[in-house]
């Protein structure tokens, strides 16, 4: 299986760079080659996450695949990098990686603002859990010692 999603991961990468490539001669803005550029950039993200998953092997084979695999990658990138600078300009890459660096750190910063906020909302709701057992346990208790004093 992890064999499979590494394959999978590679051939999504090859279609991304053979995407860019063709729609590169004739796109007319940066923003026909967007889609081929996030799919290049998944499918470099599942490749980097099964070479993670695979380090926990001592297979030379898979070591070695994996070595291959990034410098194909990087090979392609540049490849990537290198057409997108020929047809744009020398900045056009430049600036397509500082502003996927930044939506990617705001995206973090956005989950991390989420996982705060969820453990707020934890946090006041076990308050309030607790400040209801306190309620209950004193309305009870006052029950009893009514109930004691009336048959006393």
């Amino acid at each position: 299986m992890v064999l499979a999603e590494a394959l999978a991961g590679i051939a999504l990468f090859n279609s991304a760079v053979a995407g860019i490539k063709q729609a590169g001669e004739h796109a007319k803005s940066i923003s026909e080659l967007g889609g081929h550029l996030d799919q290049l950039w998944t499918a470099e993200k599942q490749i980097n996450q099964q070479s993670i998953k695979q380090s926990g092997y001592n297979d030379f084979s898979n070591i070695a695949n994996t070595a291959i695999d990034r410098r194909l990658i990087q090979e392609q990138m540049n490849e990537v990098r290198s057409l997108i600078t020929l047809r744009f300009g020398a900045d056009c890459w430049n600036e397509i990686i500082a502003e996927k660096a930044k939506r990617e750190r705001e995206a973090k910063e956005q989950a991390a603002r989420a996982k705060i906020q969820r453990q707020k909302e934890q946090e006041e709701w076990i308050e309030i859990a607790q400040i209801g057992t306190v309620v209950v346990f004193v309305v009870l208790l006052s029950i009893a010692v009514i109930s004691f004093l009336v048959r006393s």
